[in-house]
């Protein structure tokens, strides 16, 4: 015997519209969508809409924007959708009373191969780290954060030029596809599910703040990198420029390549040669190729070069 879906989705951003236009492409009833509210953004401060909602509106989805999901109000509305299942991909955490409301349960879209890299950044810590695979996982919601039964896992080769930027888009793309997946067991009653083994040494996706974002120029030239394609495009990994007498600047990093090599330079030693600008680090460079100064847009160094000089004694900091 097979459920008849009715499915209640939950989202944010881009990464959520792939999952919900799989969803509805493979012929699921979505009977209503769940997103942040609108929020003021750019100059203007215009309110803008999430990407799912967007997307919603212009497939005629019902779309409900709770501020507080225990309010008396939302609850009402939800329970009135008549769902018997809810997905959730690229949310916030959810009360007992919402994740448990459908019979068939609540599952959630997670950009990582469970149980590492619980949290808020998976794609993120899983370059900053130097892996070489990531994934996606299924999994029921329960008490606690990204700890549910799992109910399927797909995994990616990270590449060793790979941006945050990029495995994102590839981790969506999967993820769309393993949602899809894990509602055609539901459907047809095939759903099993592992319970996450309580292992120690887990490996953790911590929320990016400043000061784990900014790089360290006495580590070694790998971990630099690391960070570097890990936090680009957004939140971009920084550093505070100090060039010639003036105060130092923050300078974000987007695109860099690395050389590995002994050298005499101080670590955050700026190099300037045939049209390059290296970076020293306690074993090798690491070679920018893209930047962000001050009250600029991200320019190719070489672009940089053509207006802004760097004093030979300037430096990373």
């Amino acid at each position: 015997m097979s459920n008849k879906l009715r499915i209640v989705f939950m989202g944010t951003p881009d990464f959520a519209v792939a999952t919900l236009k799989d969803i509805l492409k493979a012929g699921y009833e979505v009977v209503g969508v769940i997103t942040a509210p609108d929020r003021p953004a750019g100059r203007g401060r215009k309110l803008q809409q999430s990407a799912v909602k967007t997307f919603a509106l212009e497939n005629n989805l019902k779309v409900l924007q709770p501020t507080n999901l225990k309010d008396d109000e939302f609850l009402k509305e939800l329970k009135a959708l008549n769902a018997n299942l809810q997905v959730v991909v690229a949310f916030r955490m959810l009360p007992e009373m919402v994740w448990k409301m459908p019979p068939l349960g609540t599952f959630n879209l997670h950009a990582s191969l469970l149980p590492d890299y619980r949290g808020a950044a998976p794609i993120n810590w899983a370059i900053i780290n130097g892996e070489t695979k990531t994934g996606v996982t299924t999994f029921f919601i329960d008490e606690k954060i990204d700890t549910g039964a799992v109910i399927l896992q797909e995994a990616v080769a990270i590449e060793k030029t790979e941006s945050a930027g990029s495995l994102h888009d590839k981790l969506m793309e999967l993820g769309a596809k393993v949602v899809v997946k894990t509602l055609q067991k539901i459907e047809t009653n095939t759903a099993t599910t592992t319970v996450q083994p309580k292992e120690k040494d887990l490996k953790t996706a911590y929320k990016l703040n400043k000061e784990n974002t900014k790089i360290d120029w006495n580590q070694d030239t790998d971990s630099i990198y690391n960070l570097i394609r890990g936090l680009s495009p957004y939140p971009t990994a920084w550093s505070y420029l100090k060039n010639a007498e003036n105060d130092p600047v923050n300078v974000k990093f987007y695109e860099v390549e690395k050389d590995v090599k002994p050298h005499k330079r101080a670590p955050g030693a700026i190099i300037v040669e045939n049209s390059k600008v290296l970076v020293a680090t306690i074993n090798g460079f690491i070679i920018l190729k893209e930047i962000q100064l001050p009250g600029k847009k991200k320019m190719p160094i070489k672009d940089i070069l053509n207006g802004y000089t760097f004093d030979e004694n300037a430096k990373m900091l």
